[in-house]
């Protein structure tokens, strides 16, 4: 089958190539991938950010954020039929650990992923455990279901802490899942929904989403522009999906005090934070990781099937497999909101 693998360190060391077509273990599913789409992790995959290469073994099939239909099922499978449309909780969680026991799979001890540890779904077929593999009961398009996975996030996001209903929410960084999460909150109620990014084309998309105000990064201070939208009293609910520096510290300036800080996207290096300022604000922390397992999935299916979150407006760009790398090459030049990979 014709797959996408990252097979050499360093920025790029992308292939398109023909391998073998796995069968499944006991315990497994084989999927016929219908689409699959290229998200911030397949991202950090292409330039060999640190935190990628001290886990990845090459050559690695990459891609997690996958569709399809299932083909095979292992000899201990019974939850899944052959035939089902399923797309893939990214987090393959061991069911062991103290987390797992905890009801936070999330946070598994020994959490591995489709893409880095084993192959992914950029590719014709994909072989998952299971347990990962959500089945979708009502008619959904493939390019849609694809991004089930982020989604997750966004209403992970939306729901963590205080929640968003009644409240002006500060999404900082609005790529898939930032502007997922302006859709979520719309959907729950918030009241205002600013958006900061510095690419046009996503604060375009932002305002589809649902957002109220868009802040051009460099063109506009965001700690001004919120506090000039709210009044001088800050956002209620700051989330910070940029993963930089400054995105972590616009967020924390313009909360309101006693507010929620939700942090999905962390800085690459260490920063110094003032934790006297932080004490004096005294912002509610929360670490936004992935997904709840499988209480996520449980939130965001109705708001799909009910149409209260539309994400059509994300899916940029649908490219055939032999065209995939072109999905990176768009990411990077800032032209694509959500590629989706579709095998031919």
């Amino acid at each position: 089958m014709l797959a996408l693998s990252k097979v050499s360190p360093g920025e790029n060391g992308l292939e398109l190539s023909e391998v073998a077509v796995a069968l499944p273990k006991a315990d497994e599913v084989r999927i016929k991938v219908h689409a699959a789409g290229i998200c911030g992790t397949d991202m950090q995959i292409y330039k060999w950010s640190p935190r990628i290469k001290r886990r990845m073994t090459l050559p690695r099939v990459i891609g997690h954020e996958v569709s399809g239909i299932v083909d095979q099922v292992g000899s201990a499978v019974s939850n899944i039929q052959v035939g089902d449309h399923v797309a893939l909780e990214s987090h393959i969680y061991c069911n062991n650990c103290v987390q797992c026991h905890r009801g936070q799979e999330h946070l598994c001890e020994n959490l591995t992923y489709p893409g880095i540890d084993i192959d992914g779904g950029f590719a014709e077929y994909i072989v998952v455990p299971a347990r990962i593999a959500w089945v979708i009961t009502q008619p959904l398009d493939h390019n849609i279901a694809a991004m089930l996975e982020p989604f997750g996030i966004g209403v992970h996001a939306a729901l963590e802490g205080s929640g968003v209903s009644g409240q002006t929410v500060l999404v900082n960084g609005c790529g898939p899942i930032g502007l997922m999460t302006i859709a979520v909150a719309r959907a729950l109620g918030a009241r205002r929904i600013i958006a900061s990014d510095i690419n046009p084309l996503r604060l375009k998309t932002a305002e589809l989403m649902g957002a109220d105000r868009m802040v051009k990064v460099g063109d506009e201070d965001v700690v001004n522009a919120v506090k000039d939208f709210t009044n001088g009293v800050g956002a209620d609910v700051g989330i910070e999906f940029s993963g930089s520096e400054a995105g972590f510290r616009n967020v924390f300036e313009s909360l309101t005090k006693g507010g929620d800080f939700r942090l999905v996207g962390a800085p690459a290096q260490p920063i110094n934070v003032d934790f006297s300022q932080w004490v004096l604000k005294c912002p509610k922390v929360h670490n936004i990781h992935g997904r709840r397992i499988w209480q996520s999935w449980e939130r965001a299916m109705p708001l799909i099937y009910d149409g209260k979150v539309d994400l059509r407006p994300l899916v940029s760009h649908v490219l055939p497999m032999s065209e995939a790398t072109s999905g990176f090459d768009l990411i990077l030049q800032g032209l694509a909101v959500k590629p989706i990979i579709v095998p031919a």
